[in-house]
């Protein structure tokens, strides 16, 4: 069969397959959100990099480079530092805490560390990650109806439900062990897309004689470090790119990684595994957008295909897919773009879940039931929670980038402060906790609401200094009443 459908039919049966062995390994709550912190160095390396590596890596920020060029290399940097700053400085500290605590959520580890404000922390916590991650995983399906679409023609109206039903149905059977052990097959498969594509992309290049420089010195802004911008515009441009660091402290389908390996040493050998996965994921996705633009530049594609990669920046990967490998092969490495998009869809769906029926039903309501019925629960709000985000990729009409950008931002302002300093401040307390929340939130709200404020200075910087801020003088403030 010479067609790319062969290469996905394959990695979805075994995505299937680990679906159905791990259906049998969710007896406890603790197991079908946390694995029950039975998860070795490499699964929580390699999950925890393509949970954070989603949609928005292979195809918006390879698409960013191609449509802006190199003022995205900022970006790049940014994720880079913030990833390692991540594993440094949140991980192990994260992992100790939150088992002294006997926490297996990040609402529940704040309940634990705000006293007297935890029951409203966990009430936060719910609101927050329900309403960001619902944007996020729309952003996922939307990915997905995308490389579908540009790959087998099939329309988005049909390529968007077939990648939330897939994604819904193995997370909702297996819970986190089949989210983690998905991962691992998803991350070889992400940086095999992310190595052999641009290495095969270059290959072309050179042997047609093209040149990436003279296509980025021909091509509006694109080798400009601050696409032309001067002065505080390309200041701002900068710091934005920077900014995307600053999200990975605060995400909570990412920190609950942390949570879960099975001993806190084993965190060493994880973070160098994440890391040098990074680099590479990071590079490849740099490179793709860069080969992208020499590729158009020069007029190797189609009429059609130049046509809809000018309609829709993040069509580059899997055009270039399609044009650079025989079928079968392009199918494959397609199959990457679409692990991307399923491994981070899958965690955010189990962290929404895990919030709502853990946090918020059995322990701010105080319902008990049975662990049973709370694994049957928590299934039944993974496929609506999965229904509330489908719904969301449908009506939205914005691209990936800027969706995942805003979500980003949210998450990453209410939690990356609260957690840092209560891991690392020890004058950090419960109303600081609360103030980094409702800061975070609410500024990235304002900030994405008001026309211009965004292009004046990035929303996720500008939100995560707020929040922080709003932390250390709501810590400062309350400090003698809390003692």
């Amino acid at each position: 069969m010479n067609s790319p459908l062969l290469g996905l039919i394959v990695y979805l049966f075994i995505i299937a397959g680990v679906g159905i062995w791990t259906w049998g390994k969710n007896r406890t709550k603790e197991d079908f959100i946390l694995g029950g912190r039975r998860l070795g160095a490499w699964v929580i390396a390699f999950s925890e990099r393509t949970a954070a590596e989603s949609s928005w890596l292979i195809l918006g920020l390879s698409g960013a480079l191609f449509a802006m060029g190199m003022v995205e290399i900022w970006t790049i940097l940014g994720c880079v530092a913030g990833i390692i700053f991540s594993w440094m400085v949140v991980a192990k500290r994260l992992r100790e805490l939150s088992e002294e605590y006997g926490a297996i959520t990040l609402p529940e580890y704040f309940f634990r560390f705000c006293g007297k404000y935890g029951q409203a922390v966990r009430v936060i916590s719910m609101l927050i990650i329900a309403f960001f991650f619902s944007f996020y995983v729309a952003a996922q399906f939307k990915g997905a109806g995308k490389v579908l679409d540009v790959t087998f023609g099939l329309d988005t109206s049909l390529g968007m439900p077939l990648a939330a039903v897939v994604v819904v149905v193995y997370t909702m059977m297996g819970g986190f062990t089949a989210v983690c052990f998905t991962d691992v097959v998803q991350a070889i498969l992400m940086i095999i897309t992310l190595v052999v594509m641009p290495i095969i992309g270059l290959l072309f290049i050179s042997s047609h004689g093209l040149d990436i420089s003279e296509a980025l010195a021909a091509t509006g802004n694109t080798a400009s470090l601050t696409a032309g911008k001067a002065g505080w515009a390309g200041i701002a441009a900068i710091i934005g790119g920077l900014s995307w660091g600053l999200g990975f402290m605060g995400q909570p389908h990412l920190v609950t990684k942390f949570m879960a390996i099975n001993d806190p040493e084993a965190i060493r050998t994880s973070r160098r595994i994440a890391i040098v996965w990074t680099i590479l994921a990071y590079a490849g996705a740099a490179l793709i957008g860069l080969v992208g633009i020499t590729l158009v530049h020069n007029g190797i594609f189609s009429a059609e295909s130049l046509s809809g990669v000018a309609a829709d920046q993040e069509r580059i990967l899997p055009t270039m897919a399609n044009f650079l490998f025989p079928a079968w092969i392009a199918g494959i490495l397609i199959a990457g773009a679409v692990a991307a998009m399923m491994s981070t869809a899958d965690s955010q769906l189990l962290v929404t879940t895990s919030t709502i029926v853990e946090d918020f039903y059995s322990k701010a309501l105080g319902r008990r039931i049975s662990q049973k019925a709370l694994v049957a629960m928590s299934r039944v709000v993974t496929v609506l929670v999965g229904l509330a985000g489908f719904g969301l990729a449908v009506t939205s009409e914005e691209l990936i980038y800027d969706v995942v950008s805003y979500a980003w931002a949210g998450l990453g302002s209410s939690f990356g402060p609260a957690i840092v300093l209560s891991l690392h401040w020890k004058r950090m307390n419960g109303a600081g906790v609360v103030a980094a929340m409702v800061t975070g939130a609410v500024s990235t709200a304002v900030w994405k609401l008001i026309p211009g404020l965004d292009a004046f200075i990035s929303v996720r910087f500008i939100s995560f200094f707020l929040a922080t801020l709003a932390a250390v003088i709501g810590s400062i403030a309350t400090e003698e009443r809390s003692k």
